[in-house]
């Protein structure tokens, strides 16, 4: 979430990164904001994030899981310890997080408030050269459809699943990993050249998702799944025709 906009709308915002000293948002004092670290593979840190944001604001109505990052190739070329760490954080990383939140969400008094796991539209559609990110995703939205049946209503746990498409953000530059080794059998394809020539051209704009999903937290019913972008939109689109035809 755009933690600027947050709090411009009078909003409380904690910040977590895993070098908090780099975040900095136009309007924050020690009344509205609070930056702490957060490795999303170290349960510890999890811990003391929600602890201290507690101590701090008395209560947690709101957690955006965003944390993660994109890795590309072809499934040949990824080492295990690749797909490894590509699900330790985008996969198990979320569900700690979804652990802890759902824990204090439910014993704050009142109870309730709003998961968002921000996905990706490759959580909806496989795209070629990142069928590990496409796995790590898909497998949030599976585990965050089951989960929110699970939770009693009254509890007043919500969940959203944001599914954005092309951002113009630095994902595509400094969030991304690639093959250590190339195989030969993929020499006609190239993740990271790819992803060099898409860079700064994707169509959406990350302030306007910022926004949208400001918006979705403020909604007293909010939805499962929310597609983000014009060209998640047309993906999407074409994949229900596709599950028509077949």
């Amino acid at each position: 979430m755009g933690d600027s906009d947050l709090i411009t709308n009078g909003g409380i915002a904690v910040a977590t990164a895993r070098k908090p000293e780099s975040l900095s948002f136009e309007g924050t004092n020690q009344k509205n904001y609070l930056a702490l670290k957060i490795d999303v593979t170290q349960d510890s840190d999890i811990q003391a994030a929600f602890k201290e944001t507690i101590s701090k604001f008395g209560r947690v109505d709101v957690v955006v899981n965003i944390a993660g990052y994109g890795l590309g190739g072809s499934f040949e070329e990824l080492s295990d310890a690749q797909i490894k760490t590509q699900m330790d954080i985008n996969f198990f990383g979320l569900l700690a997080v979804t652990r802890k939140a759902m824990e204090v969400m439910r014993e704050q008094k009142p109870s309730g408030g709003l998961i968002q796991q921000v996905t990706s539209i490759g959580g909806q559609k496989g795209v070629p050269l990142f069928s590990i990110y496409c796995a790590s995703k898909w497998a949030v939205e599976g585990f965050t459809e089951a989960v929110l049946h699970e939770v009693e209503p009254e509890r007043g746990i919500k969940f959203t699943c944001v599914e954005p498409g092309g951002f113009r953000t630095d994902w595509a530059d400094r969030s991304m990993s690639f093959p250590d080794k190339r195989h030969p059998a993929y020499d006609h394809l190239n993740a990271k050249e790819a992803m060099q020539k898409h860079h700064g051209s994707q169509k959406g704009d990350h302030k306007k998702g910022a926004e949208a999903i400001y918006e979705l937290a403020t909604l007293s019913d909010p939805p499962l799944r929310v597609v983000l972008g014009s060209d998640a939109y047309e993906a999407i689109n074409g994949k229900i025709k596709a599950y028509g035809e077949n």
